[in-house]
């Protein structure tokens, strides 16, 4: 079972950077796509961004564009999530999880990793 536990998250001011990763680990029958997701307090997890793992695309939500950029090290199968120009409304839980093949749900979830924004 893939596992992928989160860390770099912290408390930052307005307007700062964060750069959390997931590092892939544990049985593995191949990963079609990482992703990165948000819940946020009293609210639902909503996906953030990814990337196909193979090479390829590496998409986000369009409230994160130009602000979050994602990047993966695929000799380290860890993925990385460069958050900058940070919001109050960027903060909760950051979860990263896999997608094994384009059709299957995303799996692997860790504890994720906690971001606080203070203006």
């Amino acid at each position: 079972q893939v596992q992928l536990p989160e860390s770099g998250g912290g408390t930052v001011q307005a307007g700062d950077s964060l750069i959390p990763s997931c590092t892939a680990s544990g049985r593995r029958f191949g990963t079609y796509a990482m992703g990165w997701f948000l819940q946020a307090p009293g609210k639902e997890r909503t996906f953030v961004g990814g990337t196909i793992w193979g090479g390829g695309n590496i998409w986000s939500a369009d409230y994160v564009k130009g602000r979050f950029t994602i990047s993966r090290d695929s000799a380290k199968n860890t993925m990385y999530l460069q958050m900058n120009s940070l919001k109050p409304e960027d903060a909760g839980l950051y979860f990263c999880a896999v997608k094994i093949t384009k059709s299957s749900d995303w799996s692997g979830w860790g504890q994720g990793t906690q971001v606080t924004v203070s203006t």
